[in-house]
């Protein structure tokens, strides 16, 4: 339980990735013909559309569901671009968990078991089984790329009107992202890992424009490992840009340190 908890916090996958399957994105109607264009030029359209903003507060209503039992919950996510995240979640108003997020350091902690964690990104990545980093949340939220494109090597193919990159590299890890053709927004991320018959999907939709630029303001994440299938699915109900705001995060007195191994 302690890490599905992390992953609502985090808003990211336990295991490595998830299932693909059928995601309801950004649908374009443009009928016009979609000619298949090189990957270089696929990457350099998604980052045209990167969010323009120094801060983003985000109230989001949150249904996470696993084989064993089904919550929803409210999130209030803030961030401040390239620097913190803070993820408070909430049920019923109370504050069941929260987490800060920054470049070099992620602090947790959750009610349901007093706990917490306090560490680096390196020793949570080995504990959850997954490489994961600032940029890879921060990117998660506001609806760009997990990975850095412009750092790996990819193969194009157009499916069903959609653009597909595929992670060129040998590894037993498999990456593929999927872009609407019509201004490049990512509808869907997908990775696998075959060697454990995990996999995990992440979908988006409801892309609303703002001044800052353009963001989903639904999340579909679908994780599938020989465990069970976990889905979290984020709506975003209240989205402000560049207020001023605050980060405040203490671990309540009497809360026992997670020490991972």
């Amino acid at each position: 339980m302690k890490k599905y908890l992390m992953l609502l916090l985090l808003v990211f996958i336990v295991s490595c990735k998830s299932k693909s399957g059928a995601v309801q994105g950004n649908n374009n109607n443009n009928k016009e013909e979609v000619n298949l264009i090189s990957a270089n030029k696929i990457i350099d359209g998604h980052y045209n559309n990167k969010l323009q903003f120094s801060t983003l507060y985000i109230k989001a209503n949150v249904r996470y569901s696993d084989d064993k039992q089904n919550q929803n919950v409210t999130a209030e996510i803030k961030i401040k671009k390239d620097e913190q995240i803070l993820v408070s979640i909430r049920f019923l108003g109370i504050t069941m968990a929260k987490a800060l997020i920054t470049p070099n350091s992620v602090s947790y902690y959750e009610k349901i078991n007093s706990s917490y964690y306090d560490g680096d990104f390196s020793s949570l990545s080995k504990w959850l089984g997954t490489d994961l980093d600032f940029n890879k949340v921060q990117n998660l939220l506001i609806g760009e790329a997990i990975d850095d494109l412009k750092k790996g090597k990819y193969t194009e193919t157009l499916i069903d009107r959609l653009y597909r990159l595929d992670e060129s590299k040998e590894s037993d890890i498999k990456k593929s992202f999927f872009f609407e053709a019509d201004k490049f927004l990512l509808e869907k991320e997908q990775i696998s890992q075959t060697s454990k018959n995990i996999m995990m999907q992440i979908g988006y939709a409801d892309n609303k424009s703002f001044d800052q630029g353009i963001l989903p303001t639904s999340i579909a994440i679908e994780a599938t490992q020989p465990k069970g299938k976990t889905e979290i699915n984020l709506n975003y109900s209240t989205i402000t840009f560049n207020e001023e705001l605050s980060f405040p995060y203490s671990v309540p007195n009497g809360y026992k340190k997670i020490i991972i191994k």
